[in-house]
């Protein structure tokens, strides 16, 4: 049951920062990759900062914000 609330996150948090970053929509499995690498992202940044996310609301902020540094790093390396 982990693993699918995982993928749920993952699928959420990739949409979510596509909204927020204005990136075409790249589907639904585009999304889920974007969410799943932002989740670790995410999880890295808040740790560092010591910061520290539980329970579903948590881990979808943090795989969101991780999710929009991944489009962000991506968008600069797209435009170099």
């Amino acid at each position: 049951m982990q693993f699918i609330g995982f993928l749920v996150i993952g699928l959420v948090a990739g949409w979510l920062a596509q909204q927020i970053m204005k990136g075409s929509g790249g589907g639904l499995i585009v999304n889920l990759v974007i969410g799943i690498i932002g989740a670790y992202i995410g999880g890295f940044l808040f740790g560092y900062l010591g910061w520290f996310m539980h329970g579903f609301i948590g881990s979808l902020v943090s795989a969101t914000v991780g999710a929009v540094v991944l489009l962000f790093i991506l968008g600069l390396l797209k435009r170099s």
